[in-house]
Parts: structure tokens; sequence; C-alpha cells
């Protein structure tokens, strides 16, 4: 079967990086338990992360405090920015649930 996660030829980019044989191995090992190759978690989590999954970002933050990656200053910062831009999001456009809504409101009125 084909993997619907593998972009066309045409359009790939390999993406490499070092860890350790141990953390390689445990990688393996869980992603086997759950079916997946390693290529299909590393795209998975990617996407996660582009799309600013709430889960993945909150783990990256959590990351960046305990393994001091990013000073608290700027943490903060960032912090305020996305509180910010989830502010406007809620005050301009419409919520998934919002967009649902309206369309069981458009299926009651026309009855499709």
């Amino acid at each position: 079967m084909k993997d619907p996660t593998v972009p066309p030829p045409s359009s790939r980019k390999k993406i490499t990086f070092y860890d350790s044989p141990d953390r390689q191995a445990k990688l393996k090992i869980r992603c086997d338990f759950d079916e997946i190759t390693q290529s299909q978690f590393f795209r998975m989590m990617m996407t996660g992360y582009i799309e600013g999954d709430e889960l993945i970002y909150e783990f990256i933050k959590s990351c960046k405090e305990r393994y001091s990656i990013q000073g608290q200053t700027k943490r903060a910062k960032i912090e305020q920015f996305k509180t910010q831009a989830n502010k406007v999001s809620k005050q301009f456009s419409l919520q998934d649930d919002e967009v649902e809504d309206i369309f069981d409101m458009i299926e009651m009125e026309t009855g499709l």
C-alpha cells in the first residue's frame, strides 16, 4: 500500500540530523509498536508543528524551558504573541465548530 504521507519525488527534500544509537533504536522500537515508519513519525510531527497543534506547541514549550534552549524573556514574548494571535483569530474569524453549526443550520433550513 502506498504511503499517503510521502510527497511526490519531484517535491521531496531530505532532512537529516544526528542522535545517539540508543535513542534511534528506541525510536525504531516505538514506531514498530505503533505500526508506523520513522519517516511517517517525523512527517506527522512536522505537520503538527507547522499547523500549530496545541499539544505539540506545549511539548516544545516545555522542552525549551527544561533544556534552557531559549531565554525566559524570549519564551514569554512568544507566549504573549501567541495569546494575541489567538485573540485576534477568535475576534475576526470563525472557529471549526462555528462553521459546523452554520452547515447544520443550512441543512435544517434547506432539508439537504
